[in-house]
C-alpha cells in the first residue's frame, strides 16, 4: 500500500518548511518560501517559488503540488490562486504559543507523522517550561517594548508578547498584541511608547536591520529608561517573526538571555 499522505508539499511560508525538516519528512517538499533560512541547507536543497504577499503561480503549477501550505490572511490572493489551479491548499492562522504547538501537532498529523510530531511539541513544551521557571527566579521584571516595523512603528504580535512574558518580562502593549493584524498595532505616534517607559527596547523589522541608533534619536526618546541605559536590542526575524519552532527555542532563548542580563546586573 501507497503513502497515502501528501507528497508534493509547497510550503509557502518558513515554518512549514522548519517543522517537515525537524520531523524528517523533508522529502515531501517540492518548493519553499525565498525567506526560508532554518534549516539552512532548505535552500540548497529546495527551489523557492514564493515570497509572502507573492508567488510564483506558474513555477508552482509545474512542481505539481498535491498540497500547499501557508499562513495568515496576507497569502489569502496566493491561495486564491492555486485553489482556482486545482491545488489542495491549508493556510493557517495561528497567533499565540498555544497556536504554535498546535500547528507542529496538526502539521505532523497531515503528513503522517503525528508521534514525530507530539515528540517535537512536547521537547518545545518542556523547554518554554524550562525557561518560565528560570525567569520566575529572576530579581526583578523589565517592561519590552517590541517594535517589528520602524515606519510606521508597528508592536508586537501576540507570540511575541507571550515569549516575552515567558522570559521573564512584560510587554508594554498588551491591548495590541492581541490583534491579529499589523494594520492594528500601528502606533500613531511615539509619545505613548515614552509614557509606557519600557525598560528594554527589541527590534525586529522584518528582514531589515535594526538600527537601535535610529530609534534613540526619536524625539523625547532620550527619556526612556531603555534608550537612557543603552537597553535597545536586535532579534533577528527568523528567530521570532515566524510562528514555528524557531520562536520556542531559539527566540525565546535570545529574548531571556536579554532580560536576564538586565535583570541580575
Amino acid at each position: 500500500m501507497g503513502d497515502a499522505y501528501p507528497q508534493r508539499i509547497v510550503c509557502l511560508t518558513e515554518e512549514p518548511t522548519e517543522v517537515l525538516y525537524a520531523l524528517g519528512e523533508e522529502h515531501r517538499i517540492v518548493g519553499i518560501s525565498g525567506f526560508t533560512v532554518r534549516p539552512p541547507r532548505a535552500r540548497r536543497e529546495k527551489p523557492k517559488v514564493s515570497a509572502f504577499t507573492s508567488a510564483k503561480i506558474g513555477e508552482i503549477l509545474k512542481l505539481a503540488p498535491d498540497l500547499a501550505i501557508g499562513f495568515s490572511d496576507i497569502q489569502a490572493d496566493i491561495a486564491r490562486d492555486l485553489i482556482k489551479a486545482g491545488v489542495e491548499v491549508w493556510i493557517s492562522n495561528h497567533r499565540s504559543v498555544e497556536g504554535i504547538l498546535a500547528y507542529i501537532r496538526r502539521l505532523g498529523a497531515m503528513v503522517g507523522a503525528a508521534d514525530k510530531a507530539e515528540a517535537c511539541a512536547q521537547q518545545a513544551e518542556q523547554h518554554i517550561e524550562e525557561i518560565r521557571i528560570a525567569a520566575a527566579q529572576l530579581p526583578r521584571r523589565p517592561r519590552v517594548y517590541f517594535e517589528e516595523w520602524d515606519e510606521p512603528m508597528i508592536s508586537g504580535i501576540r507570540w511575541v508578547a507571550e515569549i516575552i512574558g515567558i522570559a521573564g518580562g512584560d510587554d508594554c502593549f498588551p491591548e495590541l498584541s492581541r490583534e491579529s493584524l499589523a494594520k492594528q498595532r500601528i502606533l500613531a505616534n511615539g509619545d505613548e511608547v515614552v509614557r509606557r517607559a519600557p525598560d528594554i527596547i527589541l527590534g525586529s523589522w522584518c528582514g531589515k536591520r535594526f538600527r537601535p541608533e535610529r530609534v534613540a534619536a526619536r524625539p523625547g526618546w532620550d527619556t526612556i529608561p531603555a534608550v537612557s541605559n543603552g537597553d535597545l536590542h536586535e532579534i533577528k526575524s527568523p528567530i521570532i517573526l515566524q510562528p514555528g519552532p524557531a520562536a520556542l527555542f531559539d527566540g525565546l532563548d535570545e529574548i531571556h538571555r536579554i532580560i536576564k542580563a538586565w535583570a541580575t546586573r
